[in-house]
């Protein structure tokens, strides 16, 4: 067991869904260790008079399933920082209490940012160039040979790509779209048109985004303000044959609605998430037609889940020398009540 060091702050880690090794590299871990002393570390959650046996000295607290009420933090009066590391802010944090008190409360969310983009290009080239439904077709020896899906298929080169939500999985898929010169225009009501402009996009409403993209991807984070964002009438008014990535959160569209638009052959869709996961084995849309479905693996290389840990050590290393982390989601007053449903 490794000796405790006077003057180094203490870090709880119990990152139990996941596993350490899972999302910390050694090197990170070592740096972590090298400023600070490291308690728990065990694949399975800390129980919770092991929790309260830390909490008087606790200085950080990394976790995927917080649960952080005012108790907890009057028992910590060290705790300057909780980390999140499932990807997205939890409920279960008295969040009012936090900003009180100064404790950050910090998401890795951005660091699924590059490996969802991948995805989000695979699927969308996928999708395009009709590769799932044609090696169906070839399995059944109803290939076309030579000839593409009129109505369905398209070049990425040119496309007009609508982005709902331009936040830091955008912000990873740009640079990949540039090589293919599209036109995108960008929806998200969360930052001002010259930031959107600085990112290469068009600021344009919903209803622009839905109307004028031949592709529309799904990236913003799910609030109270934007579940069943794209319901029938939005599926509506996108162009006939155009694609639609579900890709972020099912938060944001009907589900029952895009199965029947998928079954009225007005449109296709790649869909990463689902409203219930694991989908019922007798949900529709497993035999809808014209649609890629994926279990929820835009984010499953388990290399690059080591970019949570990655940002969890930088940030932490910074708040040791006192200075602002940089690289984890900082929650912010204003938004947590969209986030949690919870006022602050």
């Amino acid at each position: 067991m490794t000796a405790f060091r006077e003057g180094l702050p203490k870090v709880v880690l119990s990152p139990h869904f996941r596993r350490v090794e899972e999302i910390f590299s050694e090197e990170d871990l070592r740096r972590l260790r090298s400023f600070a002393n490291v308690v728990w570390t065990k694949d399975e959650p800390i129980p919770a008079d092991e929790l309260a046996r830390h909490a008087g000295d606790m200085w950080a607290f990394v976790t995927a399933r917080p649960s952080v009420d005012k108790t907890l933090l009057e028992a910590a009066p060290n705790l300057k920082a909780i980390v999140e590391v499932a990807g997205r802010f939890p409920d279960d944090v008295d969040y009012d209490a936090c900003f009180t008190r100064q404790v950050r409360v910090l998401s890795c969310a951005p660091a699924f940012g590059a490996q969802v983009a991948e995805m989000t290009l695979a699927m969308m080239l996928a999708a395009g160039r009709g590769l799932v439904a044609e090696h169906e077709t070839f399995r059944r020896a109803k290939e076309h040979w030579q000839n593409d899906r009129e109505r369905w298929d398209f070049s990425l080169f040119g496309q007009t790509v609508g982005l709902v939500g331009a936040g830091s999985i955008a912000r990873a898929l740009l640079p990949l779209l540039q090589p293919f010169d599209c036109r995108i225009k960008a929806h998200d009501p969360w930052l001002p048109k010259s930031v959107i402009e600085q990112m290469g996009c068009e600021p344009a409403s919903l209803q622009e985004v839905l109307r004028e993209s031949r592709i529309v991807i799904l990236l913003a984070v799910p609030t109270t303000e934007n579940e069943g964002l794209i319901g029938a009438g939005e599926l509506e008014t996108m162009q006939p044959g155009s694609l639609l990535l579900v890709i972020s959160r099912s938060h944001l569209v009907d589900f029952d609605a895009l199965t029947d638009a998928l079954y009225a052959n007005r449109l296709q869709a790649a869909i990463d998430v689902f409203p219930e996961e694991p989908l019922p084995a007798d949900h529709p849309i497993r035999k809808a037609p014209n649609v890629i479905l994926s279990a929820h693996r835009a984010a499953s290389i388990r290399k690059e889940r080591r970019a949570i840990g990655r940002l969890v050590v930088d940030d932490l290393e910074l708040m040791a020398n006192g200075l602002p982390p940089v690289r984890l989601q900082i929650a912010q007053p204003e938004l947590v009540p969209l986030y949690t449903g919870r006022s602050t």
